[in-house]
């Protein structure tokens, strides 16, 4: 059985491994970033950090088996404060026309945009390769149990939900939308923009232009990515707009990334949240699936969650003798779920 959990110190090693696998801002291949992931996540779980819209919750994959981590995921309570600002390009559309020549133009136009207040982002999910396309479904899972955390504490994290996607990049990783316009305005290379931006927003908001930019300047290969979804994460695309997410016409400045967001208490998960008392009987047969979580409050280990099939009576949740070992109940103890299918 796989295990959902907080992230522990003692997990670095781990998170290490996977870092490699998708080295992104979110979760860069850094053991001196990762570590202080790992310290601000776990001040976050156990509310140490006192502001919450500074808290960051990092979610670890466990296969209990051979006690190997095999993914992540992240909820950033709010993407977009003073000292590091939420940056977006927002995409619309300009209309020209000459009378005179009897000619009509349409042209896409970026227009960087600042929010010093931003939304909650869900981030940093990376799924081990040999444990993709899996029947646990773990990408599933570590998707799922971010909106779990969401509804257990909604009033921690901010009315509206982001995801940035990524989008179509080049075969050695590069960006075509940063080739057109980030580097022609900094003068850097993409990865090192990338790795600069992870503590530094200044540089950005000198060195891009702050009027509008015409896409119809850039080759056509990068006007044709504007608010694509690559093809690796075209699946994340379809499950978020399965619960409520829309493509909400911005980008990401570097790699032009679609921006989807929702509102908390529109998404379809939150809304079917429930809580329920664990009942003495086991049970092992075929019901629908939920993601069920507990929480303690003291100790290390403040989250778990586990997939298991649950029978309800009321407001009592029957599980199995196996999830009820792996999250550590007892029953009359509560737990909280929300349903996986």
């Amino acid at each position: 059985m796989l295990l959902l959990r907080d992230v522990q110190k003692n997990d670095l090693t781990g998170l290490k491994r996977l870092a490699a696998v998708l080295n992104s801002v979110n979760l860069p291949n850094n053991e001196e970033v990762l570590s202080s992931l790992i310290e601000r996540s776990t001040k976050s779980f156990s509310g140490t950090l006192r502001d919450p819209f500074h808290r960051e919750y990092l979610f670890v994959l466990e296969d209990l088996r051979n006690k190997q981590l095999i993914g992540t995921s992240m909820i950033i309570a709010q993407h977009g404060t003073r000292e590091a600002p939420h940056i977006a390009f927002q995409v619309t559309e300009a209309e020209h026309y000459s009378a005179s020549i009897d000619k009509h133009i349409r042209h896409q136009v970026l227009s960087i945009g600042y929010n010093y207040e931003g939304p909650t982002e869900i981030g940093g999910l990376v799924v081990d390769p040999p444990h993709r396309s899996t029947p646990e479904k773990p990408g599933k899972q570590l998707s799922y149990v971010r909106f779990l955390y969401m509804a257990m504490h909604k009033k921690l994290f901010r009315p509206r939900v982001l995801a940035e996607l990524l989008p179509p990049l080049m075969k050695d990783g590069r960006s075509l939308l940063w080739e057109a316009c980030g580097k022609k305005f900094t003068g850097l290379e993409y990865p090192e923009a990338d790795k600069l931006s992870r503590r530094n927003k200044e540089f950005i908001k000198e060195l891009f232009p702050a009027s509008d930019i015409y896409a119809t300047l850039f080759s056509t290969a990068a006007q044709k990515i504007i608010g694509v979804v690559g093809e690796e994460t075209r699946g994340v695309q379809r499950m978020l707009e399965r619960i409520g997410f829309k493509y909400v016409n911005r980008i990401d400045p570097f790699d032009g990334g679609p921006h989807y967001e929702a509102d908390l208490s529109d998404v379809t998960l939150v809304r079917r949240f429930r809580t329920a008392k664990l009942g003495e009987k086991d049970f092992d047969q075929e019901a629908e699936l939920y993601l069920v979580a507990v929480e303690r409050t003291t100790g290390k280990g403040r989250f778990r969650a586990v997939l298991a099939p649950v029978r309800f009576d009321d407001k009592i949740a029957y599980l199995s003798e196996s999830a009820k070992e792996v999250l550590g109940v007892e029953p009359g103890e509560k737990v909280s779920l929300v349903p996986f299918e």
